[in-house]
């Protein structure tokens, strides 16, 4: 689904990936968040949600914020120099884009904080389909964030394959993406002690 959703997404505007941003952002706002849920009750006791999930709002923000102002992008033109010796420079044009899609393994140490909304925002700025690997050690507040973006994908009208949110006991999972063609990108943000 990723690789399908490729080209539809790479075509999608800065604002249009912005505002899919800032609806994750709502959806995922401590506000917003059900702290009845079990998976918010375990990731509270694992080291305060509501603060992990504040930072995660805020760096869904700034994300946005990047996609509006086009910096990242980093688009260069060279204008074409006809007198230019010995022979004519042609006009050369750079600005940097997505190639394929980008799989990311969940951290044991910040389920919410550096988690799958957080990583999804680095996406959504280089125009790329996720793929997200659930870290197995908090499967229910992966799941939780999982349904916030992909309920922000449908409001946003993106298309269906530009998230997906994986889940597994062992490294099957893991070690399918690792070996996949498609992927271009892996990220793997660990800390460990």
């Amino acid at each position: 689904m990723a690789e399908a959703s490729f080209d539809a997404y790479r075509e999608a505007t800065p604002d249009e990936r912005a505002r899919f941003l800032e609806r994750s952002r709502k959806i995922f706002s401590p506000s917003a968040m059900n702290p009845s849920n079990a998976a918010w009750r375990k990731a509270a006791c694992r080291g305060g949600a509501w603060r992990a999930s504040g930072r995660t709002v805020g760096q869904l923000r700034l994300f946005a914020s990047v996609l509006r102002d086009g910096r990242y992008l980093d688009i260069r033109i060279d204008k074409a120099l006809r007198e230019w010796a010995p022979m004519p420079r042609p006009d050369i044009r750079l600005r940097h884009t997505g190639l394929g899609p980008v799989a990311v393994f969940g951290a044991s140490n910040f389920p919410l904080a550096f988690s799958v909304a957080e990583r999804y925002g680095l996406g959504a700025g280089r125009r790329l389909p996720f793929i997200a690997k659930a870290h197995s050690g908090h499967p229910g507040t992966s799941e939780l964030v999982g349904r916030a973006v992909q309920r922000a994908v449908r409001d946003c009208g993106m298309p269906e394959g530009v998230f997906s949110l994986l889940f597994d006991s062992g490294r099957q999972i893991s070690q399918a993406l690792v070996a996949d063609q498609r992927v271009i990108v892996l990220f793997n943000v660990e800390k460990r002690a």
